[in-house]
């Protein structure tokens, strides 16, 4: 079924709640058992209620509710204790399926997460993304044919998660792009994919979706708070606070690259300059996906351009520390991992230590996911809006 929403400029476009509302077909309460059992998979039906602010009656009403709509499974039962044996409960993994789109400055990544955020299918297609009409009608195609391939009926898929390389602006917030993909600029994207998916979408920038992969799959499986780079043709981040991304209001929040002036743009760490850099230096790299695929420290120029960036990856480290205090910083995006051990080490600003204690400071890590995440955490957009958080 399509859904038709209002383009009135006076509604709050980037307020999802009524959205949310209409499209799952679960309650609050029902999310927040989801969520709990999502992050205790196994977990014994008798130790949810002590999770919860609901009396134990609610919870296992809610449960069993759960399970006549087909998202939960119950497995053996495990006696604990003097009480009576519980059954343990899981997500069922086929329950529904969520589809992600990443969409960067020269490639387009689609994946496929099961009802449990197992990555059933993800895969970088061979198209440059210049026309976004036209790349949206090959990844439908796309789609169709990977759900036919695994045998996944559309009536189980939760819906569509979109990212783009870029920052949202105006009262519509449409997306801003770089260069690479302007004919993407100022285009209302939910509605038009939308209408050719006829599910519902959420969009994100690929910075946030970026974070969300790795909070579901990475960094965030030991750290709860962090901070994200996405190192891509431009320079953007993300943010994770306890557990939860953190969109703004405006959905920019971590958009890092504001703390540079317009002259010091061209000197952030963004991957677009340091092919500028390396085309400067005689060696010829395309675009960013093949800069991530033969990346080579020795390359003349790469030496010289970070230490160039040094002391604006400094500043972007040194505000979302200040910021969010998070537990780490993560460095992701298209970033190869060999440029990603250059980066970090690069000495950090000097700290004050004051009475002998220097404040606590962040880890910086490399990403824990191979490759870029952006398309992961996109599809678990869906899910999450409507199943956990």
């Amino acid at each position: 079924m399509g859904i038709s929403m209002s383009r009135n400029p006076g509604i709050d476009r980037f307020s999802e709640r009524n959205f949310i509302e209409n499209t799952a077909c679960v309650s609050a309460n029902e999310r927040m058992i989801l969520e709990i059992i999502r992050r205790n998979s196994g977990i014994m039906r008798s130790s949810i209620t002590a999770l919860t602010n609901l009396t134990q009656s609610s919870v296992h009403r809610i449960i069993d509710s759960l399970i006549e709509k087909g998202l939960l499974t119950m497995g053996d039962t495990v006696v604990h204790g003097r009480g009576k044996p519980s059954r343990t409960l899981s997500l069922d993994e086929k329950a529904r399926y969520s589809i992600g789109i990443s969409v960067n400055t020269d490639c387009v990544a689609v994946a496929i997460c099961n009802f449990i955020g197992d990555v059933v299918d993800y895969q970088i297609l061979a198209i440059q993304p210049t026309d976004y009409a036209r790349t949206l009608l090959k990844i439908k195609e796309h789609v169709l044919e990977v759900l036919s391939q695994y045998c996944i009926s559309q009536t189980k898929i939760a819906g569509i998660g979109f990212g783009l390389a870029g920052y949202f602006v105006g009262p519509e917030h449409y997306f801003s792009p770089p260069e690479p993909l302007s004919n993407w600029a100022l285009v209302d994207l939910r509605h038009e994919i939308m209408t050719l998916f006829e599910m519902p979408v959420w969009t994100e920038n690929n910075a946030t979706t970026g974070a969300i992969g790795e909070a579901f799959l990475g960094a965030g499986l030991e750290f709860s708070t962090f901070g994200y780079f996405s190192f891509n043709y431009g320079f953007g981040g993300g943010i994770v606070i306890d557990g939860k991304p953190i969109r703004g209001a405006f959905g920019n929040a971590g958009e890092i690259s504001r703390v540079y002036t317009q002259q010091e743009g061209p000197h952030r760490p963004a991957l677009g300059e340091l092919l500028k850099r390396l085309r400067m230096n005689g060696i010829e790299v395309p675009n960013i996906s093949t800069l991530r695929t033969e990346f080579n420290p020795d390359w003349p120029g790469v030496a010289a351009w970070v230490d160039e960036i040094a002391p604006q990856l400094n500043r972007a480290i040194d505000a979302l520390y200040a910021v969010i205090d998070p537990e780490a910083i993560v460095f992701g995006g298209e970033l190869p991992k060999k440029l990603g051990e250059l980066l970090l080490a690069v000495p950090p600003s000097p700290r004050e230590h004051r009475w002998g204690y220097p404040a606590s400071y962040p880890r910086i890590i490399n990403s824990r996911l191979e490759g870029d995440c952006a398309a992961i955490g996109a599809a678990f957009l869906p899910l999450i809006y409507q199943y956990f958080m």
